[in-house]
Order: C-alpha cells, then structure tokens, then sequence
C-alpha cells in the first residue's frame, strides 16, 4: 500500500478475507431481528396471537433497536468502545433474549423479550458497519453494500428455516439464537481490524446532534429515511401478503410456500446490495440510490395491481421487489462514513440508523390497518412514499457531487 500522500487510496491486501469474516458475522448475528415475524402464522396459533398483537412481535424489535441506538448515540459507544468487542456484547445479550421466547412467557414478556432483542442489535448493525469501513476507501460503497446484504440473507434465513424447519417455531427461534451468538463470537476472535482506523473520540452527547450539520451527510439521512419508511415494512408483511395469494389460488400448504418465496425475496436484496455498492461506487451515490429507489417504489404499487394474477407472476414481481428495495441501503451509510465527522462516524452512522428504523415503526404499524381496511393494494402503495422522498432528496445530493467533481 502506497505512503504517498498524493496518490489515490489503495485498498490493503486481506481486505477481502477480512469482508468475508464480518459479513459472516453480520449474517448469523441479525437472524433473531426476524426470527418471531417468521413464525407468526404459528404463533398465532399457539399463543392465540391478535392481529396487532402480531405485528407488535416485530415492531417491538425496531422500537428496542432505536432505544439501544440512541442511546448508543449519545454516550458515543460505538466509537469509545472496539466494534467488533461491541458486536461481541450485542450478539450475546440479543441471543439470550431472543431464545427466552423458548419458555412461552406470555404475549406481554415475548414483546418485552423482542424489545431487548432489538437493543441488544443496535451494538451489532453499527459497529459492524464501522469495522468493515477500516478495510475500505476505493471500493467501500460495495464492501458496505455486501455488508448490509449478509444483514438480509440474516433477515431472510429465518423464513428459510420456518419453510424447512417442518413450521415448528421451536426450531427457529433456537437456530437463530444459536447464530446470532456465534456472529458476536465471529466478530470478536475471528475478525480484524484494517489499516483505515477511525480515531477514538472523547465523550461528547454534542456530538448526536451535530450529524445534520453538513448538508451532504443530511441529504443522504432524508433518502436513508424514505427508504426505510418502506423496507421493514415491505420485508415484514411480504409473507402474510403471499400467503394469502397462494390460499386465494388454492395452492397446496401456503404456509411453507409462502415462508420460502418470503426468503427468496428477501433473501435476492443480497445479491442487490452487492450489484448497488458497483453501481454507488461507479454512478456515485446519489444515481445509484435513484435508480433503486425509482424502482422499488414503482414495485411497491404493481404488485398490489398483480396480485390477482397467477401466482408464478405475483412472485417475479416479489422478486424485482426484494431486489431494488435494499439495493441502496448502504450507499446512504457510505456516504455517512465518507463526509460525516470521522471521530465520529460510529456515532453519526447509529443516529442515522436509530431515525431510520423509527420510521419503519409507523409503516409497519398502518400496513395491517389498511389492509383491514381497504386491502393489499393502498396498504403496498402507501409504502411508495418513502422512495419519492428519498429520491428527491438524492436528485439534491447528485448535484452536489457533479458539482464537486
């Protein structure tokens, strides 16, 4: 690696084994954040689980993620303390709760439980995120879109095992805990750190709020924002909607049908990452968003138009779905650790991370209400506004590169 000043930025060598061992990491350490959604259709059963009651189960994972995220933020944690300790801590205390769900405590505790869960998970996502960046500057737009593409193949295992796992909701939630604490121990005894150190910063609660200061670093949070007010969503009701296709088209045991095509489009957003870190790292960040944005929330409306179709369509459309919907996630965090403050980038990349998933709170809590109300068409739509905000925003920070380029 060159010591010139001068010179571009070259990439270290072990850059890649490295990626590979902290997506690993990230991979088996995010798979309890859906492990109860997977299992819903069963739990409804067993625990005679309400309508809202079930969505609560997910919900209470992205409420507990912003807790633990903010407060992460404020006390500075993922930059006072190493990454992949902090993965380490966050996988063992996420698995724990995670597999308390095992003793069957009741709706209110299992609520409490998925809480726990997500806050354990806010010292997993960020500081993974951190300790890959150390790897990276040429081609860090595609290491953190592989990064945040492990996170989905973790999201969408659970359905892949609730479809194999013979829908003993059991199973899953055992693996996943199982998973989730061999991530922390990956990160920790496997893992390393590389050349491009973030400095170690001092204690400052200032600091959380000053992410919004630069106008490039709050451009790519509003398009981190929009694209969040439809990603958990999508991902979280996806199987209910399939299912109820397959059932409405008589399709033989719907269920396990629906929890495979539910990790199959999820489960596709990997691939889609990867293909959206080649496109932020050759079109820039601001395109590269655009385009999966345009595209997901044009998704978000067709599919509700499709779904009276047979189901081979419904599902293609799925598909192209999971694949654009997730594509750009990572392009708004890279832009984060390229212009955020970098003593503070673990903290900068938490608060966007906190705001982001605080968002997914509302759109999962609607979809159902609407669905009630007026079925999967407006309730899907109603997803699309999120991309059209985010876009704009991005058109903003487009020119802003052109411009200084």
């Amino acid at each position: 690696m060159t010591t010139d000043a001068t010179a571009a930025p070259v990439d270290p060598p072990g850059r890649w084994s490295a990626l590979i061992v902290l997506a690993l990491a990230m991979l088996c350490g995010m798979t309890t954040w859906f492990s109860a959604t997977a299992v819903v259709p069963q739990l409804r059963d067993a625990w005679a689980l309400s309508a809202g009651q079930a969505a609560w189960l997910t919900i209470a994972v992205q409420v507990g993620f912003v807790a633990g995220a903010l407060a992460s933020a404020v006390f500075n944690v993922a930059d006072r303390i190493a990454p992949r300790r902090l993965m380490l801590y966050g996988g063992a205390i996420a698995a724990l709760a995670n597999a308390l769900l095992l003793v069957e405590p009741g709706v209110a505790a299992a609520i409490a439980l998925r809480a726990i869960t997500g806050f354990a998970l806010a010292s997993v996502y960020p500081p993974a995120m951190k300790a890959m960046a150390t790897w990276f500057k040429v081609k860090r737009g595609t290491a953190l879109g592989i990064m945040v593409g492990a996170l989905t193949l973790g999201s969408a295992a659970p359905h892949l095992v609730n479809g194999l796992g013979g829908l003993d909701w059991r199973v899953v939630i055992a693996l996943t805990s199982a998973l989730t604490l061999a991530g922390g121990v990956i990160a920790e005894y496997v893992g390393s750190d590389g050349p491009f150190d973030f400095p170690r910063a001092p204690f400052d609660p200032r600091q959380a709020w000053r992410v919004f200061s630069d106008r490039p670093v709050r451009l790519a949070c509003i398009g981190y924002f929009g694209h969040m007010w439809e990603l958990y969503a999508m991902w979280a009701w996806f199987g209910v909607f399939f299912g109820d296709v397959l059932t409405r088209q008589e399709v033989a045991a719907p269920l396990v049908g629906s929890a495979i095509a539910t990790f199959a489009v999820i489960g596709i957003g990997a691939v889609g990452c990867w293909i959206g870190g080649v496109l932020g790292d050759a079109w820039g960040r601001g395109t590269a968003t655009m385009v999966a944005m345009i595209i997901s929330g044009g998704c978000a409306v067709l599919i509700g138009l499709v779904q009276w179709l047979p189901w081979p369509v419904v599902l293609v459309v799925g598909l192209v779905w999971g694949f654009w919907v997730v594509a750009d996630s990572a392009q708004f965090s890279t832009v984060i650790t390229e212009l955020g403050n970098q003593a503070y980038v673990g903290t900068a990349l938490t608060l966007q991370l906190a705001i982001g998933y605080l968002l997914t709170v509302p759109a999962l809590w609607l979809i159902p209400m609407v669905h009630a109300a007026w079925g999967w068409l407006p309730a899907f739509a109603l997803l699309a506004v999120g991309p059209l905000i985010g876009t704009l925003a991005m058109q903003r920070l487009r020119r802003i590169e052109r411009a200084s380029s």
